[in-house]
Formats: structure tokens, sequence, C-alpha cells
């Protein structure tokens, strides 16, 4: 008798008779027609005695004069026996009176299948045992600094708005959308933040940022978190804007990517044209408005400008704007700077088309000393591009605000013409570069 510890393998076939057939005539048949046929290495008769093959199980049933079932044949042969011995089954042809017809269906790896079963309970003791056991180190350390980070979130004002422990004292704050976006820059130790919980910005978050001198506002990758920052733009005062990278949320981000997407911030006059705010331009109507009032002096700067009359009319503007307001006055060598900004306007028409190409896009292009573009990059990658970049540039063009820092990265790096939409607060300006504007060209 065949010890079932010892099966390997298990032959699957079907059989069909043209007659009423029983089990007794089909374990006859098969061990009748297959003796000798193999040699007396095969004989199934040998086989069984030694305990290679084992019980032969048949299961047939009968219906309108004929026969069908099926024979299972258990081996613990190698793989080429049992393949041999598989196919001498096919050759029998007749059971008792009926002719017959034997087809091999499978070959079951008994061991397989055990696999599979030492799988599916190995699953459930390491699911179903393991857990009221000691958890390992990283777990009890996660474990700690989640409950930690629970316990450090406190809530501010009346609708109690989840927020970090350090906004109450803190100069800056970083401004995010939702509650597990403040979770998980405090597992970082990012604790001066506060959520708005969506597009309705609360007023206490609101009239907060009007009360801190560094306002972040650092929202997801997504259509979501624009809305948001045009919101923030309008009710609150923000200073800079960080993304997260495209399509990701702030609350999945890893410390890495915080800390890049917090370092790349962009000042937030960079952007006004982007969200189209109503606030920038009810800030240029002034200046338009005044124009008029001013043109006894004109006469002033006519005489030194080549340029043409559009150009005129810029440095005019600037003067006359501070003229009208008191606390804020122009140096006379900044309108000196300005009318030699003019002068170059005629010789910066070479830019002009790489100026229309890049507005609207908030992209920047480097260009060597025969125009040729050497390099791109996004605006709110600029400083560091600029920084890192090994080539020879002699001018950079770009859709943002001139600002102080990259102004005196491009004097740093030899550039002589720098080329933006605006031109920001700027306090030094260095002989060596050139700067102009879109309205310039």
């Amino acid at each position: 008798m065949q010890n079932a510890d010892t099966t390997k393998y298990i032959i699957h076939s079907k059989i069909s008779a043209e007659g009423i057939i029983e089990r007794p005539d089909i374990v006859g048949a098969i061990f009748g027609q297959t003796e000798g046929l193999l040699g007396s290495d095969l004989d199934l008769r040998d086989l069984q005695k030694t305990g290679r093959i084992g019980r032969i199980e048949v299961l047939v049933s009968a219906k309108g004069g004929k026969s069908k079932g099926t024979i299972l044949v258990p081996s613990s042969l190698d793989k080429v026996e049992t393949s041999i011995l598989a196919a001498s089954l096919e050759t029998i042809d007749r059971v008792g009176p009926c002719s017959a017809k034997i087809e091999i269906t499978n070959i079951e790896d008994v061991r397989a299948t055990k696999r599979k079963q030492i799988i599916e309970r190995a699953k459930f003791i390491l699911t179903g045992m393991f857990d009221t056991n000691v958890p390992e180190s990283q777990e009890i350390a996660d474990e700690v600094r989640q409950s930690v980070r629970v316990e450090e979130m406190q809530y501010f004002g009346k609708n109690k708005i989840p927020c970090g422990p350090a906004v109450f004292d803190s100069d800056a704050i970083v401004v995010v959308e939702g509650r597990a976006d403040v979770l998980n820059l405090l597992r970082y130790g990012i604790k001066n933040t506060i959520c708005v919980g969506g597009t309705n910005v609360p007023p206490e978050v609101a009239e907060l940022t009007k009360k801190k001198e560094t306002v972040t506002a650092f929202t997801d990758g997504d259509r979501g978190g624009e809305l948001i920052i045009k919101e923030l733009l309008q009710v609150a005062n923000i200073d800079y804007i960080a993304r997260a990278p495209d399509g990701k949320s702030v609350e999945d981000l890893v410390q890495k990517e915080i800390v890049r997407a917090l370092r790349q911030k962009i000042p937030v006059e960079q952007v006004m044209d982007r969200y189209s705010l109503k606030d920038s331009d009810s800030m240029k109507a002034p200046i338009v408005q005044r124009v008029p009032k001013q043109k006894e002096r004109r006469p002033v700067e006519i005489p030194r400008v080549t340029a043409p009359a559009k150009l005129k009319k810029r440095p005019i503007k600037q003067r006359e704007f501070s003229q009208e307001t008191a606390d804020v006055q122009t140096p006379p060598e900044e309108e000196i700077e300005v009318v030699e900004v003019i002068k170059l306007s005629p010789a910066a028409k070479k830019f002009k088309s790489h100026a229309d190409e890049l507005m609207g896009t908030f992209g920047a292009r480097f260009l060597d000393v025969g125009n040729n573009v050497i390099g791109e990059t996004a605006v709110r990658d600029l400083v560091n591009n600029l920084k890192n970049y090994n080539g020879d540039i002699k001018s950079v063009i770009f859709d943002g605000v001139i600002t102080q820092r990259i102004l005196d990265i491009a004097e740093n790096k030899g550039i002589e013409n720098l080329v933006g939409a605006k031109i920001g607060s700027i306090t030094k300006r260095p002989s060596s570069v050139k700067i102009l504007t879109v309205r310039d060209l």
C-alpha cells in the first residue's frame, strides 16, 4: 500500500466507455493491459508491491448505456518515470467487453500543493499570532513618535484650527491645507505650521498671517493647491509660496522632499500675474492715473533719452510716483541708472524673441556670447541652477521679477545682461550687469 507521505505526483485521467463498466473492470484493465509493456522496472504490480505506486482510485458513473469516470494514480517515481507511466495508461482501449478511451488531464505535484498550504498557514500565523509579541525597536520608535506628534498638535482660535506648538510664538509660520499636513510636518520637526482646512480660509488664519513677519503657503501639487493659493493671496498676507511636487500631497512627502520644497519657495511677487490677482492690477492703477498730472516734468528726461517714445515714459513714471509719495524718495543716482538702462534698449532688441516666447511660461533661458540658448530652467529653480551652472553665461532672460538676490548672483557669475518681466526691490545695482525689462525691448 502506498504511503501518502512519500507520494510526489498524482496522475489525473478521465475514462469513457461504450457500455456499462464498473471500478473492478477498470482496475483489471489497467494492470492487465500494461503488464510487460514497460519492462520489469515499470511493471505496475511490482511498483505497487514496493510502495512506489499507491492505491488506484476510480470514480465511474453510467448514463444512457455509456460510462464515464475519473482515475487517480498516486506515484512516488520521478518526473520521467511518472510521465512514462501516465502515457502507458492511454494505450488501454478496452475495459471488459466495452471499447474505452483513457485521457491524461493533469499531473499534480503534491509537494507544490503542500507548499501553497504552508504559505497560507504561515501568513495566518504571521498576522494572527505575532501581534501579541513585543514589536521591533523601529516599530516602538514609530509608535512613540506618532503619539508625540498627536500630543504636540495644538489648536488655534475659537474654531480650534489644528496647528503646531510654535505657531503662537514664532515670527515665521507655514500655512498648509489640512490636519494631516500639519501632522506630517510635525513628524519631521517643523512645528510652526497651521492649516486652513480647504479653500474656505478661516478668518483667524487670515488675521494671524498679518501679524507674522514671514508667512509661507505650502500646498499640494494639484489643482486644489492652486486654488488655495489664490484665495490666500486675496484674504491673507503671504510672503512666499512653496508647492509639493506635481501630483503629490504634503501629507505624503518625506523629509527630503519637504526640505527641498521649502528651500525652493518663491517670493509672492513673482507669481502674482500667474494667479491673476486683482490686487496686482490695483497696485499698477495709481501709477497710470498720476502720469497726466505731471506732464510738465517730462522735459527733464527727454533731452537725455534717444529711445522710442514708449521707453521715454518709464523713468518719468517712476520719478512722478516718488515725488507724489512723501515717504518713498528716489535718489538722483537711481534716476540716472534708469536712463542708462533705457539707452540700452535699442541694442537689447535681440532679446525680444526670447522674452516673447517665455511670456506666461514662468521659464528662464541662459544665453552665451552669441545669444544662443545654452540652458533652460523654471523661474522657481533659477537661483539654484544659476549658482551651479558651469557654462559661460552672458545673458539671462526669464519670466519673473528681478530681485537683489538674482542680481548679486549675476554679478558673481560675470553675466552682462539680465532681462525680466519686472524689477523688484533692488538696493544695489552693479555697473557690470545691464538690467532690462520686457517693456525696454
